[in-house]
């Protein structure tokens, strides 16, 4: 049997080929059932997704995995190995279970620690099963990666610290209110940022969002998508002491919130803490509201400051991260190794126990019927008689496993004790 997986990702091609190459989720059946059904395939799965396509192939030893991916891509995509070549990564055996287990942990991902690989993933096993592409070893290599991929994100920090600017945001308001139950939250601007940020806020526990906007519809198409109140411009900074977190992305070229301004709106708060984030260029607050009791600002660079330091961060925990998946790979090997003899191992007990039953017929025919006390000390001799043979090749065969040599053992084990393959 072998293992191939062939693709390219975000690091080997630039998007123009990965859209070429990637598979619409409706046609996904069709092309798998085709991949199967390929001389000498054993398992196939595809994944596709924005950042990368690849398909995993399982075959027998005669076959040729590599001109199989090459011809299904060619029928599939009709782009030219020459086109598409320079672009491919191909892992074999052990350097293919490595890559599984990596993208399962999103080590390989554009953004590392990011836990959208998974389910993608997983959607992507799902599909295989559903058509009977996946139904054997590589069904259970695969669902090895779901769980090296808990063990990692249970293990270390990688998923835990934000990096995107939106999270960053709400990362940092968890640190000022603790609990964000309950939290009212104002947008100034629709800029998709905010929109990002208010999105994270709310699924964080955020009870209310109001939106503002100058052009006033805008304000009412996105105070939609929450659920929200829209808010008149003029009468934004009324509203402001009403509301715990400020997110302001006007395009406005001047500040739109000043600190005088700032100083009446948590006097009317009565001092309660108050979150504001400027993510517009140029900034809508003026820089001195910061200086204020109470008030926390962040604007754009403070916020990608905080991005920047969680990615450093990831980066130490992606080190743990791949050390885990070193080990997973090697316990996963060390049972490929006792896999691959266990078949001669079965082969080689049943031959000697066929060789000892037959030479108990022989005895009791020519001794005749013997008593209860005489057939138990028969079995217990023959059985310790094989044994006691059996143990020195199963011996060698379970300690070459996986050794260069481990080929030319088991040959040499099967042909000695007359094994058929």
């Amino acid at each position: 049997m072998k293992l191939l997986i062939t693709g390219v990702s975000h690091k080997t091609a630039p998007v123009e080929v990965r859209e070429c190459l990637a598979f619409r989720e409706e046609t996904l059946p069709a092309a798998l059932a085709d991949l199967k059904s390929r001389e000498g395939v054993s398992e196939a799965v595809i994944l596709s997704t924005c950042n990368r396509v690849e398909i995993t192939l399982t075959t027998e030893d005669a076959a040729d995995p590599q001109s199989i991916v090459d011809s299904f891509l060619a029928d599939h995509k009709a782009m030219s190995a020459e086109n598409i070549g320079p672009h491919l990564y191909r892992h074999e055996g052990r350097d293919a279970i490595h890559h599984l287990f990596r993208v399962a942990a999103s080590l390989d991902s554009m953004v590392v620690g990011e836990p959208q690989i998974l389910g993608q993933l997983k959607t992507a096993y799902a599909a295989a099963k559903a058509c009977g592409s996946l139904c054997g070893w590589l069904d259970g290599l695969i669902s090895r990666s779901f769980s090296v991929a808990k063990r990692v994100r249970s293990e270390t920090g990688i998923g835990q610290m934000a990096v995107s600017v939106s999270y960053a945001a709400v990362e940092l308001a968890r640190k000022i209110f603790g609990s964000l139950n309950n939290r009212t939250v104002m947008i100034v601007g629709a800029g998709k940022m905010s929109e990002l940020a208010a999105r994270h806020l709310r699924r964080s526990g955020c009870s209310h969002v109001f939106v503002t906007n100058r052009t006033h519809q805008r304000a009412v198409d996105m105070a939609q998508l929450f659920q929200g109140t829209p808010v008149e411009y003029p009468r934004f900074t009324a509203m402001l002491p009403e509301v715990d977190i400020l997110i302001a992305s006007s395009g406005a070229p001047h500040y739109i919130l000043h600190k005088d301004e700032m100083q009446r709106v948590i006097s009317a708060r009565r001092n309660k803490p108050m979150f504001l984030i400027d993510i517009a260029v140029p900034r809508n607050i003026e820089p001195t509201v910061n200086d204020l009791d109470n008030v926390f600002l962040y604007d754009i660079d403070d916020l990608q400051e905080v991005v920047n330091s969680n990615l450093r961060e990831r980066m130490k925990e992606a080190d743990h991260a791949e050390r885990l998946v070193a080990e997973e790979v090697e316990r996963t090997m060390a049972r490929l190794k006792v896999a691959e003899v266990t078949p001669t191992i079965v082969s080689l007990q049943e031959q000697l126990e066929q060789i000892r039953t037959g030479e108990i017929e022989k005895v009791r025919r020519r001794l005749g019927p013997l008593s209860a006390q005489q057939e138990e000390a028969l079995e217990a001799l023959t059985h310790g008689i094989i044994n006691k043979i059996a143990h020195g090749p199963i011996s060698e065969l379970r300690s070459h496993a996986g050794k260069p040599e481990g080929a030319h053992v088991i040959a040499t084990i099967r042909k000695a004790f007359h094994l058929q393959d």
